[in-house]
């Protein structure tokens, strides 16, 4: 077997079961700046995982009070508004809050926190870059970013993530197109994706007849996630299939909702704000159509968005971007169909072929949902964590001679 093959098999494989990981006796930090305190990939799927694994987990984030939840103890750091303050202010305050934790081992999931990655390592301590971007492509795609300065900044934090992660003890890509960035950059490169857990969605989806003629989506509201677009598209649907959508998510930028309040179809929609956990599950379990619509920008071409999964393991069929990899799970599966997302015409046609074969829907939607529980679930992606955290976290044997072996008794 050739080097370069080792390497990706051990990347695939864990080579230390989760029963070896030392219950207990290991404090292990999570560090975000940017993503709320109970997202789904740092909160629900790795801090929990971790503590019922049995390690001492704080998860430090932006959050109105020090808490404990379901095993992880939550450091709050100030919510700031303006990118600028959370940039530099909050920063500051993970750093003094990282410090204070001492942990043995820091998990950080920000390209901004990578100074203070960078501070830690100084200090001799273990750092894991949870990488859930392709950094440049989404700079690139910055609206807020001057468009004539947006290539040039994209390069140049592309070039200083780069340059810094040679320096960390192991990298996470969130998915194989952002694992090409770095697998060769630094020797231990971990591939762990954003598979559903199971404890995410119920174990038994809502029958189809129970459910609303409805399509749902939950996430930001942005223009690169196409709302205007499926507007547009519902708008287009014959107003005899009543058909409504329900979105929940945050605008970004705030402008869009103004936008987004003047768009055709706004009347066929209800936006639901930010929803916890809980709310999600229902949503998802009521609608009859997922919709995962992005714009063809460099991050989203080679992305696996979770949203796709959870709506397979939901037993809900997809409209999805037609991406390449896109197209690898939701065609394969046969589970939904795939669409021109700025096209708003084709998005209303798949919209209306779902709902008016629900023979059909409802067979795609069980596909998906075998298709997830087969395949797509956290439980491989969790051992391979668990694994990658007992190789970082095994003391190495001395080489240093023994009292004996030095001749002192």
């Amino acid at each position: 077997m050739t080097s370069a093959a080792a390497k990706a098999v051990r990347r695939e494989a864990p080579e230390c079961p989760a029963a070896e990981v030392y219950a207990g006796a290991r404090k292990i930090a999570h560090l975000t700046s940017v993503h709320p305190p109970f997202d789904v990939r740092i909160f629900h799927k790795e801090c929990k995982s971790l503590a019922r694994a049995g390690y001492d987990v704080t998860l430090i984030a932006c959050h109105d009070r020090d808490e404990t939840v379901e095993g992880v103890r939550l450091r709050a750091v100030p919510r700031l508004e303006g990118r600028l303050s959370r940039m530099v202010r909050t920063t500051i305050a993970i750093l003094r809050q990282a410090l204070r934790e001492d942990a043995d081992l820091y998990h950080f999931h920000d390209p901004e926190l990578i100074p203070v990655a960078l501070i830690l390592r100084l200090r001799s301590k273990k750092v894991v870059y949870d990488a859930h971007e392709n950094v440049p492509a989404d700079i690139s795609a910055k609206h807020y970013i001057p468009r004539l300065f947006r290539s040039a900044i994209a390069s140049l934090a592309g070039f200083l993530e780069m340059r810094s992660c040679c320096h960390f003890s192991a990298i996470i890509p969130a998915t194989s197109g952002i694992q090409r960035r770095f697998e060769t950059h630094t020797a231990d490169t971990v591939l762990i994706r954003n598979y559903p857990s199971a404890d995410e969605l119920s174990s038994d989806s809502r029958p189809w007849s129970q459910r609303s003629n409805s399509v749902v989506y939950a996430g930001l509201l942005s223009p690169d996630r196409c709302i205007k677009e499926i507007l547009q598209a519902l708008e287009l649907l014959p107003s005899t299939l009543k058909a409504r959508a329900n979105l929940a998510g945050t605008f970004s930028p705030p402008a869009y909702a103004r936008e987004i309040g003047a768009t055709e179809g706004r009347h066929c929609a209800t936006f639901l704000g930010v929803i916890d956990h809980t709310e999600v599950t229902r949503l998802f379990e009521d609608g009859r159509v997922g919709l995962c619509l992005c714009r063809p920008t460099p991050g989203y071409l080679e992305s696996a968005p979770t949203k796709i999964f959870e709506y397979m393991q939901a037993g809900m069929p997809v409209v999805a971007s037609d991406f390449p990899a896109f197209r690898a799970i939701v065609a394969a599966a046969r589970c939904g169909l795939l669409v021109d997302p700025l096209n708003p015409q084709a998005i209303a046609h798949a919209i209306e072929y779902l709902l008016t074969h629900p023979m059909e829907a409802e067979q795609m939607g069980r596909r998906g949902r075998e298709a997830a529980s087969r395949t797509f679930n956290w439980t491989s992606e969790e051992e391979k964590l668990l694994a990658l955290y007992a190789r970082l976290l095994t003391p190495q044997p001395s080489t240093a001679p023994s009292r004996r072996e030095r001749g002192v008794e």
